[in-house]
């Protein structure tokens, strides 16, 4: 007998080459893995919510597992960190659900949150955790540029040419740029993403707060429905996945 357990997870994305298993390098799922047969003794598969790139970071990744009934959540979380302890990796809360549940398919939503240091110093502290933006930008025309993406599109324009979505139609339901002291922060929610969408919203929007593109560009950018319309890919570091949301019984503690 197993029991399907839902965990949330946060991680600094610097050391790994992404999420998903892989040949060229150590992932997060991987990490995941080992930890889970460490304590075990079984190979248990991990399945997440959202396949970060290398680089990115998360604050509130979910994952689900099925491990021997014997284990319950509380006991799951804590023995995942002592395997963890090594690593970039943290679990932070674990609990049950049904076993139909399932971490990536089950989601309605995901929120992403990406970090802009927009000034000429480099960070000492935040090195690798924000993107490094040599000039000013000015929040209020990259907010009037985001409102041209808010809703349902075509993001052929902001996909990466490898994206592997049968469709290029997506549904934007936040796109909010906040100044939050010296950093600009881009919070952007929808039920799904097209591979290094957010990245190259977020590359788009800093030519507008750089002056360099006027808010209508965008419009532009986007009814274009080609990549090389839009602006460059903004670099992984800044990215952090924050929030997976699931209907009301999943993803809550049953």
């Amino acid at each position: 007998m197993t029991r399907r357990i839902f965990i949330t997870i946060e991680y600094d994305g610097t050391p790994f080459v992404g999420w998903q298993r892989q040949d060229n390098g150590i992932t997060v799922q991987q990490e995941l893995e080992n930890a889970a047969f460490a304590f075990t003794g079984d190979k248990i598969i991990v399945q997440g919510a959202g396949r970060t790139d290398s680089g990115v970071h998360a604050l509130g990744q979910v994952a689900h597992l099925d491990v021997p009934d014997k284990f319950d959540p509380n006991r799951v979380m804590h023995a995942l960190n002592a395997h963890l302890a090594h690593t970039a990796i943290t679990v932070l809360d674990a609990y049950d659900v049904a076993d139909d549940s399932h971490a990536r398919f089950s989601a309605i939503g995901r929120r992403y949150l990406y970090r802009i240091l927009p000034r000429r110093q480099p960070p000492a502290l935040n090195a690798g955790r924000v993107w490094h933006h040599k000039q000013p930008l000015d929040a209020d025309a990259m907010q009037a540029g985001a409102d041209m993406l808010i809703g349902r599109h075509d993001f052929n324009s902001f996909r990466a040419a490898q994206c592997q979505a049968e469709s290029s139609i997506r549904t934007l339901d936040i796109l909010q740029v906040e100044q939050v002291g010296i950093e600009i922060h881009l919070h952007v929610e929808a039920r799904s993403f097209l591979h290094h969408q957010v990245r190259n919203i977020a590359g788009t929007l800093a030519l507008v707060g750089a002056g360099k593109w006027q808010p209508d560009d965008v419009k532009a950018a986007l009814a274009a429905a080609d990549r090389s319309a839009a602006g460059p890919t903004a670099p992984p570091h800044g990215l952090y996945l924050t929030d997976v949301f699931y209907p009301v019984g999943i993803g809550k503690r049953v």
